[in-house]
């Protein structure tokens, strides 16, 4: 079955938390994309991985599922996946990944795999920890019994790689694929022979999880379907079958471990369980969490402050040297004034993104943010949420998007839909650029106690504000929508486990990556625009600089002055300006003039657009000399009416509220639509923040000045 330059599909299926992702990252390396399921908007894994000389395979990292009988969008994906039987990317070999203490769970859904008859291999992952559980397995035993390869590995050691490797070089060459649980003999054979009597293209199991789960290849032809149909009549008897499939697939498991798998406890050097009994405690268990926060914070501002610098400087020369080498006009003036400063407006705050994005890998890959949910939970049921809306919560402070798609494991509509409408008051990365530069700007760098950041700590202050507002908003909600529904909430402790280097480097890459790319396509688009709205105008605008030299009041001042003066009239009369001018007295009582009303605006496209547009507007605002950096530039803004720094304490922290509020984020509304399937929900969002963002910044303004 070899041929030259060759590629084959494979598939990484597993329970969540085997460390699924984490084979599929030493698998393909950096050889790995990222796209979208057809028609669902859930990340999609793929990658290369050089099996032999003439062999390659493409894998995919499916959505983690304790079962092919699906209950979520995600877990439906892997079924849709595996019954496409006649799809280019079905899977030629399909590896289930298994961990070493929960194999009679992950044992069920290899037997359903295995019924399928696709060539499987069931790699069991955290072979490290054998001795330490007290487990021991006989893997020739458990082969034979299983009728199957079987790989034991170290995901977080890299061990057993070459050897998942070389099972599925053999298990696609040798194409050979048994049932493990024969389910028509011990349910109804009369039952599963006339089923199967419908059609030779597919297996029997195939045939069982059409009619079970109403999922049917893409391919398959009208008369069959019908027949399938047919056995879906019998409802109870569906169910019945169900029921019994389980309690079989169970026996038999139990029966293969008995023979091959043993734990002895008194051999266990464990300490789960005490860890769990004070990271989940009542009263510490809260400390403790909030104690891990502090550290963040304190470590974005600390860590992050001297590549910031850095990038920012950087920038600022290179505005400063392409001025000097390009000829001047137009594009000279549209790469140094609106180009360079709007790209390096997102660039500098990598550092802290990534940061930030750091601490949120090891807390899921240590096995802590489980238990960060599981704590969580008991404040969440007093609000209307379910257990499962924390985790939707938790991850929106990377990004709201795929927070809002976490919904989709939450049964209740009704508890589903309070936690798509509040998640986007969780603080995400796109906050941390403007949060950043504004607590940079008017919040002093100093030290409390010798060790605590002021900024560090006004930084967790917002994240809080963030995550309070979510759960006040939540329990209003919980109040309006009266929709009685019965919730359970089940969530898996995994392991503690200490994280893999090569992952948390895979991760933090990915998503710093994602955020950049999504943020500078739209920041270099709109750079450019408010450059051209900046640096043009109508027919007065061409005589500004006309006007202010043939003032004879203007005589007296230097050609430094006269050149500043010249380039900010320039800018008042230019389009942008007069836009800005016809919206200021709107956004004046909260403290802002023109300029920072234009930012604003354009910031509802992605909120980190806003230190971007103002360093935009700065730089078309400045003479030509000027060479300061972002934030010197905002640092040193003043407002003509008081003389005094623009970005002081009151405007500042007005701002600061105004973007913990306000809904800015095009992309999220979308999604928001996407998953309610109307616009009235995405619509009450941006209404409702909009006006809470303005009400809230406008009493702060106020009451602060």
């Amino acid at each position: 079955m070899s041929s030259i330059n060759q590629t084959i599909q494979v598939a990484l299926i597993g329970n969540p938390n085997t460390g699924k992702t984490s084979l599929f990252n030493l698998l393909t390396g950096l050889n790995q994309k990222v796209g979208n399921y057809p028609g669902v908007t859930v990340d999609k894994k793929t990658g290369t991985c050089q099996l032999s000389n003439n062999i390659k395979a493409m894998v995919s990292d499916l959505p983690g599922t304790y079962s092919i009988n699906p209950t979520s969008v995600d877990e439906s994906i892997v079924l849709k996946t595996l019954l496409n039987a006649k799809h280019d990317k079905t899977p030629d070999v399909i590896v289930v990944v298994a961990d070493i203490e929960n194999l009679k769970r992950n044992l069920l859904l290899f037997s359903q795999i295995k019924d399928l008859e696709i060539p499987t291999i069931l790699a069991i992952n955290m072979a490290d920890q054998m001795k330490r559980k007290g487990i021991s397995i006989n893997l020739n035993a458990l082969k034979e019994e299983l009728g199957n390869e079987v790989v034991l590995i170290s995901a977080r050691k890299s061990e057993g790689i070459d050897n998942i490797k070389k099972a599925i070089l053999t298990s696609y060459q040798e194409a050979k694929a048994f049932p493990l649980c024969n389910i028509n003999h011990k349910i109804d054979a009369a039952y599963f022979q006339n089923l199967k009597a419908i059609t030779s293209e597919y297996s029997l199991y195939e045939l069982w999880l059409m009619i079970t789960q109403d999922s049917y290849p893409d391919n398959l032809n009208d008369e069959t379907k019908k027949k399938l149909i047919v056995f879906k009549n019998d409802v109870i008897k569906l169910k019945k079958y169900q029921h019994k499939e389980t309690i079989y697939r169970y026996q038999e498991i139990n029966t293969i471990l008995k023979k091959t798998y043993t734990v002895d406890q008194s051999k266990a050097t464990d300490l789960r369980a005490k860890l769990d009994k004070i990271f989940t405690h009542k009263i510490f268990g809260y400390v403790l969490f909030f104690g891990i926060l502090l550290l963040i914070f304190q470590s974005i501002f600390d860590w992050a402050s001297v590549p910031m610098d850095f990038i920012d400087a950087q920038f600022a020369n290179l505005s400063a040297y392409a001025k000097k080498i390009l000829p001047a006009g137009v594009v000279n003036d549209l790469i140094t004034d609106g180009v360079i400063p709007g790209i390096g407006g997102v660039l500098i705050f990598i550092p802290q993104i990534a940061i930030l994005f750091l601490f949120i890998a090891i807390l899921e890959e240590t096995g802590y943010m489980s238990r960060v949910v599981f704590l969580m939970d008991k404040i969440m049921r007093r609000f209307g949420m379910s257990g499962k809306s924390v985790i939707p919560l938790i991850s929106g402070t990377a990004c709201a998007i795929p927070a809002v798609m976490a919904t989709r494991n939450i049964s209740s509509w009704r508890e589903r839909l309070i936690t798509i409408l509040v998640t986007p008051f969780t603080t995400c990365s796109a906050r941390l650029p403007v949060y950043a530069i504004l607590i940079a700007l008017v919040v002093p760098n100093k030290k409390i106690a010798g060790f605590l950041s002021l900024q560090g700590l006004m930084l967790l202050f917002m994240y809080i504000l963030g995550f309070a507002t979510a759960v006040i908003a939540a329990a209003i909600l919980h109040k309006t929508l009266k929709v009685k529904t019965k919730t359970f909430f089940v969530i898996e402790m995994p392991d503690y486990k200490l994280p893999s280097i090569k992952n948390l480097g895979f991760e933090m890459l990915e998503k710093t990556k994602a955020f950049v790319l999504g943020a500078g396509k739209i920041i270099l688009a709109l750079s450019v625009v408010l450059w051209f709205l900046a640096s043009n105008g109508p027919k007065s605008y061409d005589n500004v600089e006309k006007t202010i030299l043939e003032n004879t009041s203007n005589t007296k001042l230097s050609d430094t002055e006269l050149s500043k003066k010249v380039a900010a009239a320039k800018l008042e009369n230019s389009y942008i300006g007069i836009m800005g001018k016809a919206i200021e007295p709107a956004i004046k009582p909260l403290g802002y003039d023109w300029k920072i009303g234009i930012a604003i605006i354009s910031s509802f496209a992605a909120r980190e657009v806003f230190v971007g547009s103002l360093a935009t507007i700065y730089s078309v605002g400045s003479d030509d000399e000027d060479t300061a950096t972002i934030k010197q530039r905002m640092a040193s803004e003043v407002n003509p009416e008081t003389e005094e720094r623009r970005f002081n304490f009151p405007v500042g922290m007005s701002l600061l509220i105004f973007y913990a509020f306000a809904m800015q984020c095009m992309a999220t509304l979308a999604i928001v639509k996407r998953e309610t399937k109307t616009w009235k929900w995405p619509l009450i969002q941006l209404i409702g923040m909009g006006a809470l963002a303005y009400l809230s910044s406008l009493l702060t303004y106020q009451v602060l000045s």
